[in-house]
């Protein structure tokens, strides 16, 4: 285990031998495929981190069961696996027994805040419409997987990092940035997703600029561009950019020494809607990404804010 994952299990109180390696497991998964958020996830008290680590983690191991490109069994089997891990989720929170690390670690952090046990339940229903669902109407249809996928994260996140309001004030911001961190990633992830068979994209919307998934598969395949995708996008980008709008009230809500991480996640997630435009929305053939500089200039500034809020709590 690295030196700086022992001392957060150290600033934590998490002593038992097995939750450890549980929430080691989970820091690792955060680490490897969450660059952003684990960079973001830095910025907090060292005694918070774990319990960060904890729900990334499990929300990336169920992922991955359903969004595994090099997982090609039949999507009846995928289900079967969800539908198995939401039984043994429910187990956990529950107090009971289980071998899985993630579940392990999840069930601590859920005890230790207090988190709502819905919260996840509600998540592994978004994960099971991964399994039955290709594509959405309206942003309506969306919004049911949204809030499981995406919103309840916010919400779940909420008791972690702590709020100088009540709580009930703070989460329909929270549950605002966890949908626009989401809907980012649909933009971001067009191409990869269509590999998937699926389009997170409203079909209404990309139908009012003369799209369709046909025209955009097309265009993924043959590596041609098209203006009307590129102004479909360019709404879409506008549409996400209204609702880190509506998110931005909820970081002042939050404890001081919580905000430079909030902050931080904040301008990366959406410095990506940044890139997707100096990319001329070319989404389709490559996965857009914020530069390594650009992450550094955001985490240095939110580093010296996170210990000058430490400092004064």
């Amino acid at each position: 285990m690295p030196s700086a994952g022992r001392a957060e299990l150290d600033a934590a109180g998490i002593t038992d031998p097995g939750l450890r390696a549980a929430y080691s497991r989970c820091r690792d998964l955060n680490a490897r495929h969450g660059r952003t958020y684990f960079l973001a996830t830095r910025l907090l008290p060292r005694e918070r981190r774990p319990a960060v680590h904890a729900l990334y983690g499990f929300a990336r191991h169920a992922d991955e069961i359903v969004d595994d490109l090099g997982d090609q069994r039949p999507a009846e089997e995928k289900a079967a696996l969800i539908d198995a891990l939401s039984a043994e989720l429910e187990i956990a929170l529950a107090g009971g027994a289980t071998d899985q690390a993630v579940l392990i670690a999840l069930a601590d952090t859920a005890h230790r805040y207090d988190i709502d046990g819905r919260h996840f339940i509600d998540f592994m229903r978004s994960m099971r419409m991964d399994t039955q669902v290709s594509g959405y109407a309206t942003f309506e249809e969306l919004d049911v997987y949204v809030h499981g996928s995406a919103a309840v994260i916010g919400l779940q996140m909420l008791p972690i990092l702590g709020t100088i309001v009540p709580r009930a004030e703070a989460e329909p911001a929270a549950a605002a940035l966890g949908v626009a961190f989401q809907i980012t990633n649909f933009l971001r992830d067009v191409g990869e997703d269509l590999d998937r068979g699926r389009l997170y994209l409203p079909s209404d919307e990309l139908a009012a600029f003369g799209v369709d998934r046909e025209l955009l598969t097309w265009c993924r395949r043959t590596r041609r561009h098209d203006r009307r995708v590129r102004r479909a996008l360019a709404h879409l980008v506008a549409h996400t950019r209204a609702i880190y709008r509506r998110a931005a009230p909820g970081v002042a809500m939050l404890e001081p020494v919580s905000r430079a991480c909030i902050a931080c996640a904040f301008r990366l997630y959406r410095g990506i809607l940044d890139e997707i435009e100096a990319a001329d929305y070319d989404v389709l053939h490559r996965r857009v990404t914020v530069s390594n500089r650009t992450r550094a200039a955001v985490a240095g500034p939110g580093m010296l804010r996170a210990v000058l809020a430490r400092a004064r709590s």
